[in-house]
């Protein structure tokens, strides 16, 4: 078993995010990775990056969600936004699967954990994207690419 666990100073939701202000407050966060697009704010429970923007000082944007596919090109601009963002960070998307896949790929690459502790540690904790075997699919090359471009 491993000892990796996700950072405490990077959180992911779990669930709509109903109120971004109290979420942020409550999480004690100084940056915010959104990863919905516009469509979601109208949508009944959604959430406008405008009322990301007003929750917390920083703020970075790289639309995710559904119908988009999560690919390589997504991941490498989410670890660069999360890269230039202050701790502590929060990474929202409509539910959670993809922040949380967002939230260990990052960790486990600045970390240099294999990718096996990382869907173990992920899975004891019951990340919403271990329910998919397309995220994990997307974690694992990802961190797979993102290794070999680093090296």
């Amino acid at each position: 078993m491993s000892d990796f666990k996700l950072p405490s100073d990077l959180s992911y939701n779990r669930g709509l995010v109903e109120n971004p202000t109290a979420y942020a407050k409550e999480r004690g966060a100084a940056s915010w990775l959104f990863l919905i697009g516009d469509e979601f704010a109208s949508m009944p429970g959604g959430i406008s990056y405008a009322d990301v923007q007003k929750a917390v000082p920083q703020t970075a944007r790289v639309i995710s969600d559904p119908p988009r596919v999560l690919t390589l090109e997504l991941a490498r601009q989410q670890v660069a936004a999360l890269e230039a963002l202050p701790r502590p960070t929060v990474i929202t998307c409509r539910l959670g699967p993809r922040s949380s896949a967002t939230a260990y790929l990052y960790a486990g690459l600045k970390l240099g954990v294999p990718y096996e502790e990382i869907i173990a540690a992920a899975e004891e904790e019951n990340a919403p994207f271990c329910a998919s075997d397309e995220y994990k699919e997307w974690v694992r090359l990802s961190l797979e690419v993102l290794r070999e471009e680093t090296v």
